[in-house]
């Protein structure tokens, strides 16, 4: 099974700095907290200031579809 990996990365506030997949109509810390709030067991916590969701493409294209992408 094909999964996608969405890399995010914090800056030392603990806000995000950047994060892939982003829709365009969203910052990147709204993206974090959607992806936080619809799939938290896809998210991980990484060391260096860093986090990323593993999930499948389908999932990914319908979470990009209802935030409004």
């Amino acid at each position: 099974m094909t999964q996608i990996i969405v890399h995010a990365c914090y800056y030392p506030d603990g806000t995000i700095k950047e994060i892939a997949e982003r829709p365009e109509n969203m910052t990147g810390q709204q993206w974090f907290n959607f992806l936080c709030q619809k799939v938290p067991h896809a998210g991980a916590a990484l060391s260096g200031g860093r986090h990323i969701f593993r999930m499948s493409p389908a999932d990914l294209d319908a979470l990009k579809t209802e935030a409004g992408a």
